[in-house]
C-alpha cells in the first residue's frame, strides 16, 4: 500500500502522556504506509507539565497560565508547519476561543475532536449518546454545545459517578490498568443508558482497547478517532 501524503499533524499532548501515545498509534494505524517516509509527518508537544485541565474549569485554578502555556505549544506547532493541529484532551476544547484570541491562525488548522464527533455520530443516524468525560468537561456542557445543533441529545452521568471516572481516567495516566479496573470499566459501559457511548476523556480509549471484546451491544465512539477520520477524509480519502 501507497498513501504517500504530504501534509503535517501537529499534537498537542502530554494531558496525559499515555493518552497520548495511544493517539500516535491511532494516527499510524490511519494512514498505514509500506515505507515511513510515505506516512504524514507527525509533532507531538508532550506537555505533561500543563495546569489541570479540570481544575481550571472547577475552581478558576491557574486558567490563565493554562491558556498561556496551551497557546504557546500551539502557537510553535502552527510555527513548525503543522496542517492539522489536534489537542489531545477533550476538556482543553473548553479553552480554545481564548487560545485562538492569542492565536488566531490556529482557528483553521485546529481540529475539533468534539464537533468531528457530533458531525460523525450524526452521519451515522444516531439521536441519543451517553458521555464519559472528566468532571470538568461534563460540567461545562461543552458536549451539548456542538451536538445540540444535530438535535442528538447528551446523556450525563450522575455526579455520583464522577469519582468512578476520575479512577478510571488516573489508571491510564498513572499506568496502573489492574483486572479490577478493567472489569469496573466494562460492567459501567455495559450498564450504560444508551447504546451509544461516547469516550469523552482521551484516557478512556486506552481501558477500551485493552476489553472491547466484553462491551455488548453498544456503539462506542472516541472523539480522537473522529478527528483523524475527518483529516484522512480530506487528505487521502
Amino acid at each position: 500500500m501507497n498513501n504517500k501524503v504530504n501534509f503535517t499533524i501537529g499534537i498537542l499532548g502530554g494531558m496525559g502522556s499515555y493518552a497520548t501515545l495511544n493517539f500516535f498509534k491511532q494516527i499510524l494505524d490511519t494512514f498505514p504506509a509500506e515505507k515511513e517516509w510515505d506516512r504524514p509527518r507527525i509533532i507531538i508537544d508532550n506537555r505533561c507539565d500543563m495546569p489541570s485541565r479540570v481544575r481550571a474549569i472547577l475552581y478558576n485554578e491557574n486558567r490563565e497560565k493554562l491558556v498561556h502555556e496551551m497557546s504557546k505549544s500551539i502557537n510553535m506547532l502552527v510555527e513548525n508547519g503543522a496542517d492539522y493541529i489536534i489537542s489531545a484532551c477533550n476538556t482543553s476544547h473548553v479553552f480554545l476561543d481564548e487560545i485562538y484570541e492569542y492565536v488566531p491562525k490556529a482557528k483553521e488548522k485546529l481540529v475539533h475532536i468534539i464537533k468531528e464527533s457530533a458531525k460523525q455520530i450524526n452521519a451515522d443516524g444516531h439521536k441519543q449518546v451517553f458521555l464519559l468525560a472528566t468532571e470538568g468537561t461534563i460540567e461545562t456542557k461543552i458536549f451539548s454545545d456542538f451536538f445540540k445543533p444535530y438535535g442528538i441529545e447528551i446523556i450525563y452521568p450522575d455526579s455520583s459517578d464522577f469519582s468512578i471516572l476520575r479512577n478510571f481516567i488516573e489508571a491510564v495516566k498513572q499506568n496502573n490498568i489492574t483486572p479490577e479496573i478493567l472489569e469496573e470499566f466494562q460492567t459501567y459501559i455495559n450498564n450504560a443508558p444508551s447504546d451509544v457511548v461516547i469516550l469523552g476523556c482521551t484516557e478512556l480509549p486506552v481501558l477500551y482497547n485493552n476489553c472491547r471484546d466484553k462491551i455488548i451491544n453498544k456503539k462506542i465512539y472516541d472523539p480522537l478517532a473522529c478527528a483523524l477520520s475527518a483529516i484522512k477524509e480530506k487528505t487521502v480519502g
